[in-house]
């Protein structure tokens, strides 16, 4: 299965689990609400997606690593109390609360959700000592005497004997308490989730030619020699880092990354290239309509070797990507500054003058500092409210310096300022849409409706910000590529099946 699946199916088992009648009574039996193992290689991102999918589904997520565990901080610490039993005192030794279940009531307590993934990772790299409890865990839910709270879904995690020398294997009494799921390292997976993250573009053209190169693991006589999916995503943030402070990349840096010799060098030779040609074409000023000659760029690409053509066309995403992003963070935070602002058109009827509008702004403060804290806000969240509390706050001092207090001529002039927002995104989507433009005509002109737009329409086709802005701006020459390749797709599958039906009718 790959990582994508996976993430699906615990967010499906989150559902099932947390099933309920009328009464609020669970429909899935606890005993019956097995943990999730995932198997698999290193660095694909198994952590990864129990973020995502803790995110997505509105629950709780408490994370650990078992090899930084012992014994103790996993069952507790021992303490003697004395009970009494037919009539007779005792010691007896009990322990106090796991820290690891207790971080779960704590995350109750934070965030307010008493539903939730604890993920524990590297189930199988624990100690000798702390193997007897995990296998516990597993078959019982327990750490210890105490028991992980309802409404948790267990999810563990571990690598492949073949990964890791030190894993323990798992007798057939516990696999038969778990329903163990087997991940797989996925390219087309990890790209749709690169594009997204907006991994660099260098790496994921580089990629798109060397599908063999994206995960590797072995061992030979000099050691451990690998490539993961982890290594290409941190690599990712060292080259934007590196250009933005105008850093050179060596090939030593890359192997710091990429962990076998041969796809460090050839990644670090083709990111030499990819700046390169970069720096050759000008791709930004070809995009926003200031090249001198698009003519005489569409020659040179149309003239370059396949590597070069293919670069070219992943330049030209790489920078309509970031339009893209733009164009789409705009949407969400004017959209949310919208929100906003009905909001304190509500708050507004109940007082006497605009200037509650520094009330209303610390309420929306303590509330986000509240969200932030507990761990209920995305990124995104986070950014777009950030933005608006920011936006407000000039809004606020503009209404002071201009002396307006009447509540009427106050929130007309907020209307004022926030079309001011408006028509800067529209500028903005006006911008997209002429670099779309210009890199469909720039495109056409060097390769026609060659291979090479196939993939720039593809890779299009597969990024979400470019969809969202296209599916809500339009643009007629994707319509037109698209349709091209769509009847391309059916005649190649019509041809594929006359061919065999002469086959069946030849036999």
């Amino acid at each position: 299965m790959n990582i994508r699946d996976a993430k699906q199916e615990i967010k499906n088992t989150l559902r099932a689990y947390h099933r309920r009648d009328s009464a609020g009574r669970c429909l899935f039996p606890a005993v019956r609400q097995r943990p999730i193992l995932l198997m698999g290689p290193p660095g694909i991102g198994k952590t990864a997606i129990l973020e995502q999918a803790a995110a997505e589904a509105g629950v709780g997520l408490v994370s650990y690593t078992m090899t930084h565990h012992t014994r103790q901080s996993a069952i507790g610490l021992p303490h003697i109390e004395s009970r009494t039993f037919q009539g007779r005192e005792f010691q007896v030794t009990e322990y106090t609360l796991s820290e690891i279940v207790a971080s779960v009531y704590a995350c109750m307590e934070r965030t307010g959700q008493q539903e939730g993934i604890l993920f524990i990772d590297e189930i199988n790299c624990v100690s000798e000592t702390l193997a007897p409890t995990m296998l516990q865990f597993l078959q019982n839910k327990t750490f210890g005497s105490h028991k992980i709270p309802d409404g948790w879904l267990i999810v563990a995690a571990g690598n492949p004997p073949g990964y890791n020398r030190s894993v323990r294997e798992f007798d057939v009494v516990t696999l038969d308490r778990v329903r163990e799921i087997d991940i797989e390292a996925d390219l087309a997976v990890w790209m749709d989730y690169a594009r997204q993250k907006r991994v660099h573009g260098a790496i994921l053209s580089y990629l798109t030619i060397h599908e063999d190169q994206f995960y590797q693991v072995r061992q030979t006589p000099a050691g451990a020699s690998f490539v993961t999916a982890r290594g290409w995503e941190d690599l990712s943030e060292l080259l934007q880092g590196y250009e933005a402070l105008g850093l050179p990349v060596t090939e030593a840096q890359v192997g710091q990354y990429l962990r076998n010799e041969d796809t460090a060098r050839g990644f670090a030779g083709y990111y030499r290239l990819y700046r390169k040609y970069g720096e050759a074409y000008g791709i930004p000023e070809l995009l926003d309509g200031t090249a001198a000659d698009l003519s005489e760029q569409a020659a040179l690409a149309r003239s370059g070797s396949f590597d070069e053509r293919f670069t070219v066309v992943n330049l030209v995403l790489d920078s309509l990507n970031g339009w893209f992003f733009r164009a789409r963070q705009s949407d969400r935070a004017v959209s949310a500054l919208h929100g906003a602002l009905s909001a304190f058109r509500l708050f507004l009827r109940d007082r006497e003058d605009c200037e509650c509008l520094e009330a209303f702004l610390q309420g929306r403060r303590d509330a986000l500092r509240v969200k932030e804290t507990a761990g209920l806000l995305t990124q995104e969240a986070l950014a777009d409210e950030t933005w608006v509390l920011e936006r407000l706050e000039t809004y606020r001092l503009e209404l002071l310096a201009g002396h307006v207090r009447d509540k009427e001529a106050g929130f007309s002039r907020l209307k004022t300022l926030f079309q001011q927002e408006v028509d800067s995104r529209a500028g903005l989507v006006e911008a997209v849409r002429g670099r779309l433009d210009r890199a469909f005509s720039f495109l056409a002109e060097a390769f026609g409706d060659g291979q090479e737009m196939i993939l720039f329409v593809s890779a299009l086709t597969r990024g979400d910000a470019a969809m969202d802005f296209i599916s809500l701006h339009g643009c007629g020459a994707y319509l037109q590529y698209s349709g091209k390749l769509l009847y391309r797709e059916r005649e190649v599958e019509l041809q594929e099946a006359c061919r065999a039906a002469l086959e069946e009718g030849g036999r």
